[in-house]
Formats: structure tokens, C-alpha cells, sequence
């Protein structure tokens, strides 16, 4: 499974920025995928998930209510609305996915997607 996510940039507190990540190499469809980020200074943190259809969706609560996590399996992506930013949101962006029958961690991940919040 390869993962490329992409739609990082730079955008004003309260903006919005929508990532995507593309998979290929597997049925899309049979794979749970999450996002995390990782900003200098600090650990690699979730930030959301969601099940392999989509039933079923999980949020750091440090972005409930600001972001939404969905899927098409239909395009094998993964979206990350990201809505009312803030500068704490700063970090590399990374998606992941693992075989929703394989339990614990993603083992399939992303190269990172800058998002830059300026105040």
C-alpha cells in the first residue's frame, strides 16, 4: 500500500485547508486510515481516524469541532477538512492506513504535508 498525501500550505488563524491523501497498491476499501501531525519540538500525535467504511470516525479533542475526517473509497482517499485554524495547528501532516482486520498500529504511512498556521 502506498499513501501520498497532499493540500498542506500556509494560512491565516481561522482559515481552512482540506488534505488529501491518495492510497494505491490494495482494495482501499478494506483498510481503516487515520492523520497525525507532528510540529517541531513536539512527539507525533493523532490527530483522527476513521474505519475502513466509514462507520465510524475518532478526533484528538484538541480539533473536535474544527476538523472532519471522511473517505471515497470509490477515489482510495482520504480527506482531512481542517476548519477555524490556529497557529497551534503548525505541523507536518502524515496519513496513515492499516487492513482493518490488523489490530494496533498503522503500518502503512504518508511522506508529511506542511501546514502552516500564521496568526
Amino acid at each position: 500500500v502506498q499513501l501520498q498525501a497532499s493540500g498542506g500550505g500556509l494560512v491565516q488563524a481561522g482559515g481552512s485547508l482540506r488534505l488529501s491523501c491518495a492510497v494505491s497498491g490494495r482494495r482501499f476499501s478494506s483498510y481503516d486510515a487515520g492523520w497525525f501531525r507532528q510540529a517541531p519540538g513536539k512527539e507525533h500525535e493523532f490527530v483522527a481516524a476513521i474505519t475502513y467504511r466509514g462507520g465510524s470516525t475518532n478526533y484528538a479533542d484538541s480539533v473536535k469541532g474544527r476538523f472532519t475526517i471522511s473517505r471515497d473509497n470509490a477515489k482510495n482517499t482520504v480527506y482531512l477538512q481542517m476548519n477555524s485554524l490556529k497557529p497551534e495547528d503548525t505541523a507536518i501532516y502524515h496519513c496513515a492506513a492499516k487492513h482493518f482486520s490488523t489490530p494496533g498500529l498503522y503500518n502503512y504511512w504518508s511522506q508529511g504535508t506542511q501546514v502552516t498556521v500564521s496568526s
